[in-house]
């Protein structure tokens, strides 16, 4: 598979084309953002770590029935992965209370919530992402009826594979954000999976081990992904 020409570059990740019109390979960068590129970093091995987390859960969700556009790692840095027609829409699930949540509501951080909360966010930066609800979503076609009920079902799916599998890693699934698109008419799960899209606390003494890190200054960012990484079992070499 031969990489040309970069079709997209994001905060964290470059998009690049391949001979095959059906394949595009993701570059993980070390770049790191937050605050809508406010606060900017360089942080070594983040990439690396990032690639093979994502590889790693990925593969965990498929197994689990998830269908992902997750093909195979290429490098370090790189995967290979399906081309989507992206939906431009954030699915967030939160199982504790934390972030935006607690500013917007006033409630206190940490607090489990029974059931777990979905959102749906609208993928704008210049606008910070702002949240809508399934008549948005609808009234502006972003997605159709059928569409809407099946990111929810896969969210959820998601939720049910990863927070089992973080607990036995002694981790908390906090809350984390997914993105779809459309591949021959299936809906598939897209974009990465990575504790920068996520929130994750060890279950013990509830310290972060996630993008939060970055966010309030706590450092040892990239030493957090490679903790949470080492308890999954993931090889980072």
């Amino acid at each position: 598979m031969q990489k040309q020409q970069e079709l997209y570059s994001g905060k964290a990740k470059t998009v690049y084309t391949t001979d095959d019109p059906d394949k595009l390979i993701l570059q993980f960068r070390n770049d790191t953002s937050a605050f809508d590129g406010e606060k900017l970093a360089q942080l070594d091995r983040k990439g690396m770590v990032n690639n093979k987390f994502n590889a790693f859960i990925m593969q965990q969700l498929q197994q689990g029935g998830v269908a992902t556009h997750f093909e195979r790692l290429l490098s370090d840095e790189e995967s290979v992965v399906k081309k989507l027609d992206m939906l431009p829409i954030e699915c967030v699930v939160r199982n504790l209370s934390a972030g935006s949540l607690c500013r917007r509501l006033g409630v206190e951080e940490g607090q489990p919530l029974n059931p777990p909360i979905f959102e749906f966010f609208l993928k704008d930066d210049a606008l910070h992402d702002p949240m809508i609800n399934d008549y948005h979503i609808l009234s502006f076609n972003w997605a159709s009826v059928d569409e809407v009920e099946t990111m929810k079902r896969l969210t959820f799916q998601v939720n049910d594979i990863l927070k089992q599998l973080f607990l036995d890693a002694d981790l908390l699934l906090v809350d984390y954000k997914l993105e779809f698109g459309r591949f021959d008419g299936e809906l598939l799960l897209g974009d990465e999976f990575t504790p920068d899209g996520c929130r994750l606390w060890d279950a013990t003494t509830r310290d972060k081990l996630d993008k939060d890190r970055f966010r309030q200054g706590l450092g040892g960012v990239v030493e957090a992904y490679e903790a949470v990484a080492r308890r999954l079992g993931i090889e980072l070499g």
